[in-house]
């Protein structure tokens, strides 16, 4: 099931952006399969590793001839490789494009990386946390005077790394419909966590875009574009940038009727309407402000942490959250009305399909019998 119905992905084991980039190929339908590393055979399936959900495992030494050569037997029927190496790494092991795309000249080959493979900082360590400082990301993020908060690591590994491999993917995936070629993909964190920037780097280049933080429009600074505590503790947050949907937030709060309220985009004032605005949503708890906005054109929600989102009553009406194997999480989006993509499996254990996987790639069993007694396949 799922518009990538038919699609075969092989994928090597990583962490982060690339098993996320594998799930949102299963979850659309694609058939995943993760090579593992032999030597953590017997390691038993993790139903909390939500990114390696819906995948078939076969576990390869790569640092046996005969593992690699498995991998290209596995590759010469693939639509697309994902690896997430430093750069070279794979061309040390004889899985370098060059080898694949020679073994299969249709191939996509998707790599991952922080820094891309060339670049003054390509052959460094990184991580998220790293990559989106370096494109100015991180530094717009945060409360005004204060040290840039790092966004989890959703712009670099997740947004700007493993969704943009994915759109690479495919997008390579749509150009050999014509050409009949396969091509790499180079998708680094940095690209893509810049590119997520574009919008805000257009704002950047007014004169009205200031590089405090949480001095500006979207991060935080504008009284109507932000988080407030409730009475109970809690937090909601406002969005009300357009005019109509402004008043409609001083209407609601009983804010219409302050003759002495400055004008909506008055910056100098943002700071003192934004300590009144604190003011009135303490008197009132979370759910009491649901009750007197949500759902409304103030474009407002509550701050709602994990167990209290699988709840909510949007959430559920759109199936939002998944129970799989006693863990919650998303479930595959977007929608598709024709080609709805399946609840997909947990994670299995490492290894579990190894000898299916051979045997569906044209080994014999004596062959399985061979790679399994010489340590390649376990």
């Amino acid at each position: 099931m799922g518009p990538l119905s038919g699609l075969k992905v092989i994928e090597l084991q990583g962490i982060g952006p690339g098993p996320f980039c594998g799930m949102m190929l299963a979850d659309m339908g694609a058939d995943v399969v993760r090579i593992d590393r032999a030597a953590s055979i017997g390691q038993q399936n993790d139903p909390g590793d939500v990114l390696a959900r819906g995948r078939r495992s076969a576990a390869v030494d790569l640092k046996n001839p005969d593992g690699v050569e498995t991998v290209l037997k596995l590759l010469e029927s693939a639509d697309a490789l994902i690896e997430g190496f430093r750069p070279g790494v794979m061309e040390r092991l004889g899985l370098g494009p060059e080898i694949c795309l020679e073994r299969n000249p249709r191939l996509v080959y998707g790599r991952m990386t922080g820094w891309g493979q060339e670049g003054t900082l390509a052959r460094a360590a990184g991580h998220d946390i790293n990559y989106i400082s370096l494109t100015g990301a991180l530094h717009a993020i945060g409360n005004r005077g204060e040290r840039p908060a790092p966004p989890l690591n959703l712009v670099g590994d997740f947004g700007g790394g493993g969704m943009f491999l994915a759109f690479g993917i495919l997008a390579a995936l749509h150009e050999r419909t014509s050409s009949g070629k396969g091509q790499v993909v180079d998708a680094a964190m940095t690209d893509g966590s810049a590119i997520l920037m574009n919008a805000v780097y257009g704002l950047m280049n007014s004169p009205h875009w200031k590089h405090e933080r949480a001095s500006n429009l979207l991060d935080g600074g504008a009284h109507f574009y932000g988080t407030y505590e409730t009475a109970d503790g809690k937090w909601i947050s406002i969005g009300s940038i357009e005019p109509q949907f402004y008043a409609l937030l001083l209407e609601k709060t009983g804010l219409d009727g302050d003759n002495e309220l400055p004008q909506q985009m008055e910056r100098a004032e943002w700071p003192a309407v934004q300590e009144k605005l604190q003011g009135v949503f303490k008197t009132k708890t979370r759910d009491e402000w649901d009750e007197i906005m949500l759902g409304s054109d103030v474009c407002y929600a509550p701050v709602l942490n994990f167990d209290d989102a699988l709840v909510h009553p949007h959430n559920i009406a759109r199936s939002t959250f998944v129970d799989v194997d006693g863990v919650h999480q998303a479930a595959p989006a977007p929608r598709f009305d024709r080609t709805p993509a399946e609840v997909p499996p947990s994670a299995v254990a490492v290894g579990a399909n190894t000898d299916d996987l051979l045997a569906d790639a044209g080994l014999s069993v004596e062959e399985i019998s061979a790679l399994r007694a010489s340590g390649a396949v376990a």
